[in-house]
């Protein structure tokens, strides 16, 4: 890491310079992006750096801080996460739609805008666009004449929400249509757009000329609509995901953005040059987030940008091997349902307040957007339960950081002034301010912002230190800072805090600091039960199942609770059975809540099948490695059974010990890789572990991108003590199967 001293020999060269100014001779130019020169130190490369800032549409895009996605469409209807692009549009059978419901719900969260995927793969808009028919307007919604992008345009105006549009470049409806525009080997030649169509003129009369193909024309015909017809619009949403390709069709961003900018001057472009994607889409989180990213080549004139997933992608030996530096900040984007559609209330899990509330403290805070993704039901709306989730967080977020308890402190004014305009530069001598408060102050979150528009983003590590018993003690420390940084720590009650800057590329521009109080709610609630059939409820480490962050929710959450329980079905209250021990149950649901001074968390439930203690293999088509057939059902998750890889069909089949009257299955798919995933499969059943027949078929959606447990209910009980798993086709046309567990379920 390079401190700030390393920087003393070029600026003991001059004069010295006060506290409110850089020293002259080392001042450069501010930019979005900064060329590296093969004759570039290091110095010089980080100083470079020290002056890459935000356009005025990233910087503006950065203070909306916490924005919404929505996912809507005929895999709302068919349950499927990725369509076909083949789906019959009447099945978007929409009755009723209340975007006021949605934007309502979204601004009692805190958000300041929504993106909505007018378009997705399967090529589906949701607009009354001229280019196609495969969209609302041959759909029963509003007798074909619904528009659910104009409804939400609406509704946005009403609330004061931003608007953004996610139009998916991937179409598999132009793919799979004989005669579709997708890889149709079409000529680039000279095209105007937009495209006049009979009868519907467009009110903006400005017309485009680029030389492109078929479906790239087809592509910026619909954005044009998109832009002019629904806007202002703020964010242009693209993604990479390709689930089907063809006739090697490539993608014309550079006339893409030539449209977006001219049309939509105000809009920042996500996964391009303005904004990129964290790397998941589980919420996590790097403890480093720099939004400074080495380039080998000129974003501005890339056509195409690849995902930057690495864990370390800005810090200074990062910097060292790139030809461009070029602000690009992140977006942490995740569902607040497992998966991007609407599925249903009782199977398809919600993340609680306790992990949207930690996302965006660990987003927001870590110098990036977070943007959750909340999917309409076949309602038009948006579920109880979400909305329920997303007034809690907003009542949280405001509770915390509407309250800031340095107001009236005695420090550096610029700092404190709630003016991020203003800013105290730090220059030679003491990297540390210190903060006083009139009286006493009990607190366990500190805000601290660098004004990166002007000064860009400098600070690598501070620390925060609070005066205790005579003495300063240090209470939490971080790297970078950039446009936010949020420090958690337990709560500590003082008069006097200090921050210290450790290090940093240059002389950092500290903006604002706050200071801030959360009251710790009850933790969420983890329950397993092991092979013998034994439960064990606990705080929840790993806080949803849909692409897990991994990030400890309950580490800020107060330790002095009770854990409320039922095994009947009934919610648990305040009066519900202690938890106190492990406990058995042959299967069924249990639900479970924890309870601190008789509030209530977030109730956690489970659904458990058949005990598998008495189970055993009972054939498989083969084995490789260390991964038997009895890692299919040996209650973790971890081990895997897999087959070994060759074309054709593979089963497993299970002894479950006597005979059962089974309602399902569920199927969890080992997560250490993308293979074996099975995404159609048979069940079949034995009197005897020799003969066998087939009951059912099952089909699971989009395994590779969303590895988690899937259900399949049975369309009647099925009878049976010998069980198998056969499988019909693997994801991503894989060879092998694999499966991490098998449950079966009574009920």
């Amino acid at each position: 890491m390079y401190k700030i001293v390393q920087y003393i020999a070029i600026i003991s060269l001059f004069a010295a310079c006060s506290q409110k100014s850089e020293p002259n001779a080392l001042v450069m130019p501010v930019s979005n992006t900064i060329e590296v020169k093969d004759t570039d130190s290091k110095d010089s490369i980080l100083l470079k750096a020290a002056h890459v800032v935000p356009t005025t549409n990233q910087y503006l895009a950065l203070q909306n801080e916490f924005i919404a996605f929505i996912h809507f469409g005929p895999n709302t209807f068919t349950r499927m996460e990725w369509g076909n692009g083949m789906e019959d549009p009447k099945i978007f059978d929409l009755q009723n739609l209340d975007t006021d419901q949605w934007c309502k719900a979204m601004k009692d969260a805190g958000m300041k805008m929504v993106i909505f995927t007018a378009k997705h793969h399967d090529g589906f808009v949701l607009w009354q666009s001229r280019y196609t028919e495969h969209g609302v307007m041959s759909s029963p919604f509003r007798e074909g004449k619904g528009d659910v992008l104009k409804e939400l345009s609406e509704s946005c105006k009403k609330y004061g929400l931003k608007l953004g549009v996610y139009l998916s470049p991937a179409d598999l409806f132009q793919i799979e249509n004989k005669d579709g525009l997708y890889g149709n080997l079409s000529e680039y030649t000279e095209r105007t757009i937009p495209r006049q169509v009979e009868g519907r003129p467009f009110e903006n009369k400005t017309t485009f000329t680029f030389k492109v193909d078929d479906y790239n024309e087809y592509f910026l015909n619909q954005l044009f609509e998109l832009l002019t017809e629904y806007g202002p619009i703020h964010e242009v949403w693209f993604d990479g995901a390709h689930p089907k390709r063809k006739g090697g069709q490539t993608y014309n961003y550079l006339a893409w953005k030539e449209l977006i900018k001219a049309l939509a001057p105000k809009a920042v472009i996500f996964g391009k040059e303005d904004i990129r994607w964290c790397g998941n889409e589980a919420g996590k989180t790097r403890d480093t987030e720099w939004n400074i990213i080495p380039y080998p080549e000129d974003p501005g004139q890339m056509n195409s940008f690849p995902d930057l997933t690495e864990e370390s992608l800005g810090k200074s030996e990062d910097l060292f091997k790139g030809k461009f530096l070029h602000y690009q900040q992140a977006e942490t984007n995740t569902s607040i349902r497992e998966g991007w559609f609407y599925r249903d209330d009782e199977d398809q899990k919600v993340r609680s307040a306790d992990d949207v509330f930690d996302i965006y403290e660990r987003s927001v805070g870590g110098n990036s957007t977070f943007l959750l993704n909340i999917p309409p039901n076949r309602e038009g709306m948006f579920s109880p339960t979400d909305v329920s989730v997303l007034e809690e967080v907003g009542q949280r977020i405001n509770d915390t950081y509407g309250v800031n308890l340095l107001s009236s402190a005695n420090g550096p004014k610029e700092v404190l002034d709630n003016d991020l305009s203003t800013f105290k530069l730090l220059g030679q001598g003491a990297q540390e301010m210190v903060i006083e408060t009139n009286t006493p102050v009990t607190i366990n979150r500190l805000v601290i912002q660098e004004a990166i528009n002007t000064h860009s983003e400098r600070v690598e590590k501070h620390a925060l230190d609070v005066w205790e018993d005579n003495a300063w003690k240090e209470i939490a420390t971080a790297t970078n800072i950039g446009y936010k940084r949020i420090l958690r720590f337990p709560e500590v009650t003082t008069q006097k805090m200090r921050i210290r800057i450790l290090e940093s590329r240059f002389y950092p521009a500290i903006a604002s600091i706050s200071a801030h109080y959360y009251k710790a709610r009850p933790p969420q609630l983890s329950i397993e039960r092991s092979v013998e059939g034994l439960v064990t409820i606990f705080p929840k480490k790993d806080s949803f199942g849909w692409k897990p962050h991994g990030e400890d929710v309950a580490g800020n959450i107060n330790s002095g609770y009770n854990i409320r329980f039922s095994t009947d079905g009934s919610e648990p209250t305040a009066t519900s059975e202690i938890y106190d021990r492990p406990f058995n149950i042959p299967s069924g649901e249990v639900k479970a809540v924890a309870e601190v001074n008789g509030k209530l968390g977030s109730v956690a439930s489970q659904k458990f099948g058949i005990v598998k203690k008495d189970w055993k293999p009972a054939g498989e088509d083969s084995v490789i490695g260390e991964h038997a057939a009895v890692n299919a059902f040996d209650g973790d998750p971890a081990t895997f059974w897999s087959s070994v890889e060759k074309s054709g069909t593979h089963y497993i089949n299970i002894d479950l010990g006597k005979d059962y009257a089974i309602s399902g299955f569920t199927y969890t798919p080992q997560t250490f890789s993308s293979e074996g995933m099975i995404e159609k499969g048979t069940v079949r059943i034995s009197a005897d572990g020799k003969t066998w027949k087939n009951v059912e078929d099952f089909q699971f959606g989009n395994l590779i991108n969303d590895p988690t447990t899937r259900t399949h209910m049975f369309q009647s009980k099925i009878n049976a003590r010998y069980i198998g798993i056969e499988s019909k086709f693997i994801a991503g046309n894989g060879k092998a199967a694999a499966i991490a567990e098998l449950d079966f379920l009574l009920d």
